[in-house]
């Protein structure tokens, strides 16, 4: 998709952060930014105007106008070049953003925030849009490395296909390695064959590290064509997607999931792996719906 990258701000720190973040994605793919405010208050009927005995340029609506005019010259410091739009949307941000992401490519957020934004991976705010959203989701967050890698989360499913696609888009449009984690558990004991027989379930260990190897290769190998330019390394990783994620984004530039998953991010979005990466995460964190396109598309 060819849309414009879409900024959500609010006039909070991180809210600027997510501008100069999505500048310089726009920059990458070669399209507009477009800053969106969105604009709760005539919903709830209260004055948008100045006060009489105000300043002129007081008033809720100037304010609006001056956040979105600040965001505006923050972005174009930040990437010059980059065609730069801003509008105030009258509506709660959540309905806002989701209704930009259908013309968008991609669609980036704070991490904290204010007003609009307020709560933003606090509570089910960053879930919701991720969920949601016709396009990628980039939550600015933590302190990544510019010299570091593109982290990607590895399932072997259909539906993690548009997030492998986005990563190496990224990582070939940042000149950055890209490190593919995937994650498996062994588990031996019991399975009942009836109330009272037990029946013992031993896996081949080895036999089954050799089979993740194997999906995760056959997960890479057509992105890896495609992407000649971008250096792979495959991390197979024994033990739980959480921690592992986090851990290896301390050292990333951005990490990049899916928005549903089976394997070592099953249920992801759905329950701790997702809560994890965008509470806990070092590094931005990308979520690719399978309905998304990335870059490229």
């Amino acid at each position: 998709m060819n849309g414009p990258v879409v900024v959500g701000v609010d006039g909070s720190p991180s809210s600027l952060d997510a501008v100069a973040a999505a500048a310089h994605e726009a920059r990458l793919r070669g399209v507009g930014l477009r800053v969106v405010h969105a604009f709760l208050w005539p919903v709830l009927h209260v004055p948008l105007g100045p006060s009489p005995m105000g300043p002129p340029e007081g008033g809720l609506r100037n304010m609006a106008d001056r956040l979105v005019a600040q965001a505006v010259e923050h972005a174009r410091d930040a990437e010059a070049g980059v065609e730069v739009e801003g509008e105030v949307v009258v509506g709660e941000a959540l309905t806002v953003l989701e209704a930009r992401s259908e013309t968008a490519s991609l669609v980036v957020v704070g991490s904290r925030g204010l007003g609009g934004f307020t709560g933003l991976l606090l509570g089910s705010t960053a879930v919701h849009l991720s969920a949601h959203s016709r396009c990628p989701v980039l939550v600015v967050r933590g302190r990544p490395d510019p010299t570091g890698h593109v982290l990607l989360g590895v399932d072997g499913s259909a539906s993690g296909e548009a997030a492998i696609g986005f990563a190496f888009a990224e990582a070939s449009a940042r000149g950055a390695a890209l490190v593919a984690l995937h994650t498996w558990n062994n588990w031996t004991g019991p399975v009942s064959g009836g109330p009272a027989e037990p029946l013992p379930l031993v896996y081949d260990v080895e036999m089954l590290r050799d089979e993740e190897e194997r999906v995760m290769a056959e997960a890479l190998s057509g992105w890896q064509a495609k992407y000649p330019d971008v250096t792979v390394h495959r991390q197979l990783v024994q033990g739980g997607a959480r921690q592992a994620l986090i851990e290896a984004s301390g050292s990333a530039q951005l990490l990049v999931v899916g928005a549903r998953g089976r394997g070592g991010f099953s249920g992801l979005l759905l329950g701790s792996v997702s809560q994890a990466a965008l509470h806990h995460a070092h590094c931005p964190v990308a979520v690719v719906r399978a309905s998304g396109t990335d870059r490229k598309g």
